[in-house]
């Protein structure tokens, strides 16, 4: 991670930055009730409140720990059962079984935070001038927002299994989505020895360093995601029954997922999908998401086109500011593209890129457990870009890279195409 903390706080400095952050956690889970934030849909998901334990286990275990004098623990038994993967730190309860947790309560992991708040807060007002647990400290925000997203991520998949199809929250009063899409058009972009990666001085994973050199020929981008009603033309042209357009690993999959159509879609008569509003009609301008990176490239093929590289996709974005429909406007679905200028690089949805997730030239993992972070996943995934319509504000850059494995898609993940110019 960068070690400039400063420039990741707000300007109430890092006392306000850590409230803001957790509060806005705590909101997330207002409209769930005790039982929502205690199952688990699958194995790849976690409960609502084992997100909220972990979170605060994160600022006990690498804040609290080190930096408290006296420290106690608030619970024992939470370091095992709040660990998510830092084998530094000890054993772990099963992520399969985080669904089991029905003890601790929902009461007792709140008290929990609460516990932790209050002992945070007490520390940095002494010492939050020391730079080290200052960079720790904002470390910790950004992994509680990535939290966020997925704790909204799990929910959706969590109610999508309920036979009532329950909304996480209504619709906004006022739809400011397009009724049509801008028409898609193509942007070219220059070939040639360029940089990425992150420069400056702002926060940023250690898996966006170090910034350097990358070769790309000229390429095209498309302007903006691809939307539903020209994904539903691949499947009613038989994409989803064609293996000529699928990776011999993504057409197994699909054959044993039995899969037809987005995880989300549904067909009684007329195409449905299903979002954090509850079922609706499927709205044919809105970009697709919640496709797997083999659904995404079978796509890209079927189309004449290609995904793009994460260097294609950075330097694309480089220069455009990354502000866009993320957790802050409220709406939790993607909108419909309004222009044909480079548009949505940033919000709506997370883009596959054809890039398999891998360290940079010159990439070292940190010591102790917090090098665990990002650089042993350096393995059997894809990186995707740009962040969705649940990605809380001021977590996105143009260099950070989020990754996931190629069946994965449960996440708010979209396409954008890309050509050879």
């Amino acid at each position: 991670m960068n070690s400039a903390a400063s420039s990741a706080a707000p300007s109430n400095g890092l006392s306000g930055a850590y409230s803001e952050v957790r509060d806005a956690t705590l909101a997330l889970v207002g409209p769930l009730s005790a039982e929502d934030c205690c199952v688990q849909s699958m194995p790849d998901a976690s409960p609502a409140k084992w997100h909220l334990a972990h979170t605060a286990w994160f600022f006990e275990t690498f804040i609290l720990e080190r930096w408290e004098p006296d420290f106690s623990p608030f619970d024992r038994s939470f370091r095992i059962l709040f660990n998510s993967y830092y084998n530094a730190v000890g054993d772990k309860h099963p992520r399969p079984q985080r669904g089991l947790l029905t003890r601790p309560s929902l009461a007792a992991v709140l008290a929990y935070r609460a516990d932790v708040d209050r002992r945070v807060l007490a520390l940095l007002a002494r010492r939050a001038s020391e730079p080290e647990l200052a960079e720790m400290l904002v470390l910790g925000l950004h992994h509680e927002q990535q939290h966020q997203e997925l704790l909204l991520t799990d929910i959706k998949h969590l109610f999508s299994r309920n036979p009532l199809a329950p909304a996480y929250q209504p619709l906004p009063a006022r739809d400011t989505s397009p009724a049509h899409p801008a028409p898609l058009s193509w942007h070219d972009f220059a070939g040639g020895v360029r940089e990425i990666g992150h420069a400056g001085s702002g926060f940023c994973f250690d898996n966006e360093t170090p910034r350097h050199r990358v070769f790309v020929e000229p390429y095209r981008l498309a302007s903006r995601p691809s939307c539903n009603g020209e994904y539903l033309a691949f499947i009613e042209d038989g994409g989803y029954a064609d293996p000529r357009h699928w990776l011999s690993e993504g057409w197994d999959w699909r054959v044993s997922e039995q899969r037809q159509h987005p995880l989300y879609w549904k067909r009684t008569g007329r195409w449905q999908e299903f979002g954090l509003a509850g079922l609706r009609e499927l709205d044919l301008s809105r970009p697709v998401v919640h496709v797997s990176y083999y659904e995404a490239d079978a796509y890209a093929r079927w189309a004449g086109a290609r995904l793009p590289s994460e260097a294609e996709w950075e330097l694309a974005a480089a220069d455009i500011p990354a502000d866009g429909n993320f957790y802050a406007t409220g709406e939790l679905q993607p909108r419909a593209a309004s222009t044909q200028e480079m548009t949505q690089l940033f919000g709506d949805v997370w883009e596959w890129t054809a890039s398999s997730y891998a360290p940079y030239p010159g990439f070292r993992i940190r010591p102790g457990a917090v090098g665990e972070y990002n650089g042993k996943f350096m393995v059997n995934q894809y990186v995707l870009r740009g962040g969705s319509c649940v990605t809380p504000d001021r977590h996105l850059r143009a260099s950070y890279r989020n990754f996931f494995p190629a069946t994965a898609c449960w996440q708010f993940s979209g396409i954008r195409l890309a050509h050879d110019a």
